[in-house]
């Protein structure tokens, strides 16, 4: 029989049942305790950057899988490809980013089904993000991530933020987790001098940022994914990893 200190009182000893029935109480009611959610994410990706340019929008986000403080996978896409117009990239707890994968999946597949010729939109999957992380918000149950939404329709780019309590914002950059302190700058500095840089401007703004993500944020790593969306085409390009240099370390002084 289970031991319990609080019980050890001559008068609890006098009670029906005992004090086995006491302890048998005692662990029924533990059952009714309240529902324990989790608070704390357990395998975790770092930034995702978006940037406009003249032709689309331009995502980045890095292949690597946080278990802690250790840099535990280091190749998982952190990016989704939603119909032919829209791709999204989530910051934060990844099994909380598979499970609304699987949900959006299905969403995609049961408009197939339909063969009704609609398809979500860039609009549309950005303003439904932000209805369900705030359902989940209020239900006391939320997922632990961060979007970046980019797409083009007929022309017009859309780029938008979505974080886990529903708040979500368009914007020509876009950053998430350390990203929006490091590399936000950077990005809006470069649109500003050159809001209509060709795609291979973008490209050379993006991979700067993510080199100096590397060097500045712990939870980064130096091989990451580049998605590309364009009137013409909406893809996730293979991974690729960035030259880096460690020569002025030595010259790192004050943290030991």
């Amino acid at each position: 029989m289970a031991y319990f200190p609080e019980f050890d009182d001559l008068r609890l000893r006098d009670a029906p049942g005992g004090l086995r029935g006491l302890t048998q109480r005692h662990d029924f009611a533990q059952s009714f305790d309240p529902t324990q959610r989790s608070s704390q994410p357990v395998v975790t990706g770092t930034s995702v950057l978006g940037l406009k340019y003249r032709d689309g929008v331009i995502l980045a986000a890095d292949t690597l899988g946080s278990y802690g403080s250790l840099a535990r996978y280091r190749g998982v896409s952190r990016m989704l490809k939603i119909g032919e117009k829209t791709i999204v990239g989530a910051t934060g707890d990844y099994a909380d980013f598979q499970f609304l994968k699987d949900v959006i999946n299905e969403k995609v597949l049961h408009d197939n089904l339909l063969n009704d010729g609609h398809t979500m939109l860039p609009t549309a999957v950005f303003s439904w993000l932000t209805r369900v992380l705030y359902n989940c918000r209020t239900e006391l149950d939320p997922l632990w991530n961060v979007y970046v939404v980019g797409g083009v329709h007929e022309g017009k780019a859309l780029l938008g933020y979505v974080d886990y309590v529903g708040v979500g914002y368009e914007a020509p950059t876009v950053a998430t987790g350390y990203g929006s302190y490091i590399a936000r700058p950077l990005l809006r500095d470069a649109y500003e001098k050159n809001p209509d840089m060709t795609e291979a401007e973008a490209r050379d703004v993006m991979e700067k940022c993510m080199r100096v993500l590397y060097y500045r944020d712990a939870r980064s790593l130096n091989r990451f994914e580049i998605s590309l969306i364009t009137n013409e085409r909406c893809v996730i390009e293979e991974p690729k990893s960035t030259e880096t240099s460690w020569e002025i370390g030595h010259m790192v002084k004050g943290y030991d």
